[in-house]
């Protein structure tokens, strides 16, 4: 009997050391999972903050580029003798400032000193593509004109000077790009109070005297409109907007990588890098709505194949499955064998021309490369029709009668009070120079009169 309670009690001690043995066992296990996973999270943080901080790099530098060029260009067109060569000097203003606005967007910054300098960008960009216009006609710049150019030239002068001075900080460590995509914009705040020279309180100082010096280009004011009435929708969040751009782009998770939120430009966004086939995009969606607001990649454009017609009528139909209808083309330009599309909102029978978005289209394959929607968010909503205008026969009586019509219709203008007005708008002609004049539709005042200028890259107006 002994003998078997021994054996029980063996039997058990024995249970029991297994039993803890288990217990230590899985333990161990546990601590190394999580050990492991913690190794692994570490490691995929510090992957996403590189490739965060890499673009934010990039985006920068080629910030800094661009405003070098034009910065180059402003001083050439300040000295150019013929309307041929101002032309062309103007037209390199208009690209590069345009450039150089984008990549400004795509820095996680929000500072009172990148948005004037992102206003002064725009208008840089507006401007001289208004005098590049003048200038195809053969017409010389005025004083005035030539010396605003002078006073643009030297606020890009103190912009590049200043934004080689922040270059030279950021190779020092002074800012780290990759702790913005953690800690946001408390950290950046931490790293500009530390900054010795205090580089972006030089850029706000350098645009405080900066108000209205120049002309924004025709129907181009809506786009700062600060009511932002179609940015439709609840507030997202970047994992929201990452199922937007991969939906919108048709592109991979794995191929998605987050290049912050930015907050200096006119709609808040999250910015991403889409690289897939040895083609990197850039895409930004609004943080409000989940909007579209931005989308470009370059694309080596061999032989046309597709005319500008049929761009255009390509980019209608991708508008249209992206939810955007009833849109007219109003003008375009060619520009490295793709075509730059302005589409405007029509409702009913009326162009709604503040209502704006811009497409960039190959003319080989008639693929989408850019998308810029701006205008649309900030303004688009149904505007109440207005029943007591006057007649087309009125407002035609107060055309000079030395032009020709060929083609009349209500529209909407924005203006520079960030107000609208409702015109007749009369296309004609005075002997060999096209014209649009603008009829205020219940007043019959003239609004407004832009020249059709038809180039060899497309139609634009001015």
């Amino acid at each position: 009997m002994e003998s078997i309670k021994a054996k029980l009690a063996d039997w058990k001690n024995r249970l029991k050391d297994r039993h803890m043995f288990t217990i230590v066992m899985v333990i161990i296990v546990l601590l190394l999972a999580i050990t492991a996973l913690g190794i692994y999270t570490y490691s995929k943080e510090r992957e996403y903050r590189q490739v965060s901080e890499n673009a934010y790099n990039m985006a920068f530098y080629e910030l800094v580029s661009y405003i070098d060029k034009v910065e180059t260009y402003l001083a050439k067109s300040t000295i150019t003798s013929t309307a041929e060569h101002g032309a062309e000097t103007l037209a390199n203003v208009w690209s590069e400032s345009n450039l150089a606005g984008v990549y400004l967007a795509q820095l996680p910054i929000n500072t009172e000193g990148l948005s004037k300098a992102q206003k002064f960008l725009n208008q840089v960009s507006d401007y001289s593509y208004t005098l590049s216009m003048k200038t195809i006609n053969g017409e010389d710049l005025s004083d005035e004109e030539l010396n605003n150019l002078e006073k643009m030239h030297d606020y890009c002068v103190t912009l590049k000077d200043t934004l080689n001075q922040l270059a030279y900080e950021i190779n020092d460590g002074t800012i780290s790009w990759g702790e913005l995509t953690k800690e946001g914009n408390t950290a950046f705040a931490q790293q500009v109070s530390n900054m010795s020279t205090d580089s972006f309180g030089n850029i706000e100082s350098t645009f405080d005297d900066y108000t209205g010096l120049i002309y924004d280009g025709a129907f181009s004011e809506h786009m700062t409109s600060p009511e932002r009435k179609g940015l439709t929708g609840d507030d997202i969040d970047e994992n929201k907007a990452k199922e937007i751009v991969k939906n919108f782009l048709g592109a991979k998770d794995e191929s998605i990588s987050s290049n912050g939120f930015s907050e200096n430009g006119n709609i808040p966004s999250f910015n991403f890098i889409v690289k897939e086939n040895d083609r990197t995009k850039s895409i930004s969606i609004s943080q409000k709505g989940g909007h579209v607001v931005y989308m470009n990649y370059y694309k080596d454009i061999q032989e046309e194949k597709i005319s500008p017609e049929e761009a255009i009528e390509k980019g209608k139909k991708f508008l249209e499955e992206k939810g955007y209808a009833n849109m007219k083309e109003t003008y375009y330009l060619k520009q490295n064998g793709a075509i730059l599309v302005n589409y405007a909102y029509m409702q009913d029978d009326i162009v709604v021309y503040a209502d704006l978005i811009k497409l960039k289209i190959a003319l080989d394959d008639g693929e989408i490369l850019g998308m810029e929607s701006a205008g649309y968010l900030n303004c688009h909503h149904e505007r109440e029709r207005k029943e007591n205008i006057i007649t087309v026969e009125k407002a035609k009586e107060k055309l000079n009668p030395r032009i020709e019509i060929n083609s009349q219709n209500l529209a909407i203008i924005p203006t520079e009070y960030n107000t609208e007005i409702l015109c007749w708008e009369f296309k004609g002609k005075v002997k060999d120079n096209e014209f649009l004049v603008y009829i205020n539709a219940e007043n019959g005042k003239e609004e407004d009169i832009l020249m059709i200028v038809n180039t060899p890259n497309g139609t634009l107006t001015t």
